[in-house]
């Protein structure tokens, strides 16, 4: 059985919050988790990170009951989602000249059959918890993590970059996306973590570790409130589901 929690909070500066999530009805045949991070001015960053859930989600649930539900298709059906959803947002920035250049981060956790099926563009970021081990599983999509890739910087000196936030990769912000996906076990007592930039740019993954591996209602608020505490410079989300 899974259980899942999500804390969304503005911050302390933002005057409005971008960020979205969305959360399967454990009954639903579809388990699936979401979580964008919305940019662009006027309402834009709003506007992309709900459309961007909303259309993926419509996506995978329309096409889901169709699909040979063995690996190869159901990663085909996540990458496809997010291209699905790219589109949409990316379409939808052209009608409206203050929307131009709107975008978002995407996270998409499906899970089937104790895999956790996973899809990512952007910075959000995903994490497992296993006994006392904690893992990254995705790779952020910026311009400070290809500084890391290339040998240029160290990871911790990424963490305090002064471009730390600029994407080289979101969604619907060109016609095309290359989204990863990635197939992950999802065994029972794992913990998965999804969140919002808003949280990791100011709480450590040990800090992440150390309050999600207790109880995970509590946890999702209390990552918020450490964020917060700690500035609150960007709107927080954190999703966090465990096999029980």
């Amino acid at each position: 059985m899974i259980k899942a929690y999500a804390k969304s909070d503005v911050g302390k500066i933002r005057e409005r919050n971008e960020d979205a999530f969305y959360i399967s009805n454990p009954l639903d045949e579809v388990q699936l988790y979401m979580l964008a991070d919305g940019m662009g001015g006027y309402n834009g960053g709003e506007i992309a990170s709900k459309l961007a859930i909303q259309s993926a989600r419509k996506y995978i649930e329309t096409n889901f009951a169709q699909i040979e539900k063995d690996k190869d298709s159901i990663i085909q059906l996540l990458g496809s989602s997010i291209e699905y959803a790219n589109m949409i947002v990316y379409e939808k920035s052209k009608e409206n000249k203050e929307l131009e250049g709107m975008g978002t981060t995407l996270e998409l956790c499906l899970i089937y059959n104790n895999k956790a099926y996973i899809g990512h563009i952007g910075d959000s970021r995903i994490y497992r918890i296993r006994k006392s081990f904690i893992r990254k599983l995705t790779q952020d999509h910026s311009y400070v993590q290809k500084l890391v890739k290339d040998g240029e910087i160290t990871q911790e000196q990424a963490e305090h970059h002064p471009k730390k936030n600029m994407l080289m990769k979101a969604l619907g912000c060109n016609a095309f996306v290359e989204p990863d996906v990635m197939i992950k076990g999802f065994l029972k007592d794992d913990i998965i973590v999804m969140c919002s930039d808003g949280l990791t740019n100011l709480v450590n993954q040990e800090q992440i570790y150390q309050v999600a591996k207790g109880n995970i209602e509590q946890a999702t608020k209390e990552l918020v409130q450490m964020a917060n505490d700690k500035g609150g410079y960007d709107n927080i989300t954190v999703m966090i589901i465990k096999n029980i």
